[in-house]
């Protein structure tokens, strides 16, 4: 039986639907060695090894550079468990005529509903006066408003558009940056397209969900950070190369930012001793944003779904990255 592998931590080893569903299409399934290998840190050959001899992989955060595809000879099928796939080498997996899937309906509420919850941290401060109140201090200080305030959103994708709702439900006005808007989605929840310094200079919340890519990498850096308006917040739930931390490090400290909320950053799984963990206005999680119990099935329903009918010659229109080998696309 063709062997597919299945590497998301949230997967290692558990009884899942979408595994009878790939046993009943004919499929073997395999976990890797070890619950920790998607996180992506044993470098190439490690991967190759744990890879070895499967048609598909069912993919988290492992890295599938080069090197790896062109020494998975039995490799077709590329089933990425989220909508990223910036660890993944799309042109290394065209030139062999792998398809690249992602999940594209099944997290994005889930993010939307983490970038809420980053944001009360931060504005409600509720983990420092968790921590307070536990060691005994009754110590109140005003909170940063919700309420009136602009919620600017880098990008308007389905996330975007998600977070977009529930920031509209807590009564912000909605303002976005957006290369191809939705424009029925626009127009009916009233979004106010807005170039990027303009977003910048007007978002009291400033919440990121675009790619990451070369032409993303580091783009929130010293001069960007500058141009926020004064006393913002700043959210993450995208991709943390796309922020350059220590100049997000400086305009905490600086006072120009009063707050930022991440779940995703430079280094995964980050140094303890890295800066911005010792500063109060600063609340981290560690990239879960789209991996609630009810998204990561989801995922995992719909990278099942993508490897069988692929393998029936069947393309699934909308979840593949590099979709121009479906002209040529046989199993």
């Amino acid at each position: 039986m063709p062997t597919v592998v299945i590497s998301p931590e949230a997967f290692y080893k558990i009884d899942t639907p979408f595994v009878a569903t790939l046993n009943e299409a004919g499929f073997d399934v395999r976990y890797p060695s070890y619950k920790e290998f998607t996180r992506g840190l044993d470098g190439d050959e490690k991967t190759i090894e744990e890879l070895s001899g499967a048609v598909a992989v069912i993919a988290g955060g492992e890295f599938l550079t080069p090197n790896v595809i062109e020494n998975l000879p039995d490799l077709r099928i590329i089933s990425r468990c989220g909508v990223g796939y910036d660890r993944v080498d799309v042109p290394a997996a065209t030139a062999k005529g792998i398809p690249v899937t992602i999940t594209p309906t099944a997290n994005h509420r889930a993010v939307a509903e983490l970038t809420m919850a980053l944001l009360f941290g931060v504005t409600k401060q509720t983990v420092l006066n968790d921590h307070r109140v536990r060691s005994g201090q009754w110590t109140v200080e005003l909170s940063k408003p919700i309420r009136d305030n602009t919620f600017g959103l880098v990008g308007l994708g389905r996330i975007g558009r998600s977070t977009a709702l529930c920031a509209k439900a807590l009564g912000m006005k909605l303002i976005a940056t957006e290369m191809y808007p939705d424009e029925d989605f626009v127009c009916e929840h009233e979004v106010e397209l807005v170039d990027f310094d303009t977003l910048l200079s007007r978002s009291d919340f400033l919440s990121v969900h675009c790619p990451l890519n070369d032409e993303t990498r580091g783009m929130f850096n010293k001069d960007v950070f500058s141009r926020m308006k004064l006393g913002s917040v700043f959210l993450n739930t995208a991709r943390g190369g796309l922020v350059v931390e220590t100049d997000l490090i400086d305009a905490l400290n600086s006072g120009h930012l009063s707050g930022a909320g991440l779940d995703v950053f430079e280094q995964e799984p980050p140094d303890v001793a890295n800066p911005l963990f010792q500063l109060n206005n600063v609340v981290c999680t560690p990239h879960i944003g789209g991996t609630d119990e009810r998204s990561m099935m989801d995922m995992g329903i719909e990278c099942a779904d993508v490897i069988i009918r692929l393998s029936r010659n069947d393309w699934p229109g909308g979840a593949v990255v590099n979709d121009e080998l479906s002209e040529n696309w046989k199993w």
